[in-house]
């Protein structure tokens, strides 16, 4: 493998991962609402996630693609249901953070699961894999997921920082909930970009 596709790779990964997106928001929302620690679990746990996605799709693509139009569909439902009960959860919060809200918290399996529910993730997946990868080669998968999990992991706490950075700003309760409100928009209009 050559320098230069290790670069290429590392830039679509970097872009892949800061562009804006359902779990983008959700680490923004997390920092500003429960600071560095409880985002990061979050980000740890879509990090993992993704990257189980992606190894997935890169050891049985050529299965995913013959059955892609059934899969992208029932995705694309399934992940725009998610993102939608999300955004209502998100719309009705108070801003009030009081200890047992804390256990609500977005969580490293809830960072996990929600990668297998976003179509961003597999979009993302499917066009490294296809991209870089267009024979399957082990060693290669490998190398574009060790690269893919580092940047990752970096490119989504640097969401959650500006959410902490953002949430400094808002320290009243009606400051909590428009930035709620506010980002429980942004994710359902996310879904729109999904289905059209």
């Amino acid at each position: 493998m050559t320098l230069s596709l290790i670069v290429s790779m590392s830039l679509f990964s970097l872009a892949a991962s800061l562009s804006p997106g359902p779990v983008n928001l959700v680490c923004i929302g997390s920092g500003a609402r429960y600071g560095t620690l409880i985002g990061l679990k979050f980000v740890t746990g879509a990090t993992v996630g993704f990257m189980a996605l992606f190894v997935v799709i890169g050891l049985s693509l050529h299965y995913v693609v013959s059955f892609l139009p059934i899969i992208t569909q029932v995705l694309q439902w399934v992940g725009v249901v998610f993102l939608l009960h999300l955004s209502y959860q998100l719309f009705k919060d108070k801003g009030e953070i009081t200890v047992s809200e804390a256990f609500g918290a977005p969580s490293f399996m809830t960072g996990a699961y929600m990668q297998w529910l976003n179509p961003k993730a597999w979009m993302a997946s499917l066009a490294g894999i296809v991209s870089y990868i267009p024979e399957p080669n082990g060693q290669s998968l490998v190398i574009f997921a060790g690269l893919y999990f580092a940047i990752c992991w970096l490119s989504l706490s640097v969401w959650v920082v500006a959410g902490v950075v953002l949430g400094r700003f808002i320290e009243n309760t009606k400051g909590m909930r428009m930035l709620n409100k506010t980002l429980a928009i942004l994710l359902a209009g996310s879904c729109f970009f999904i289905l059209f």
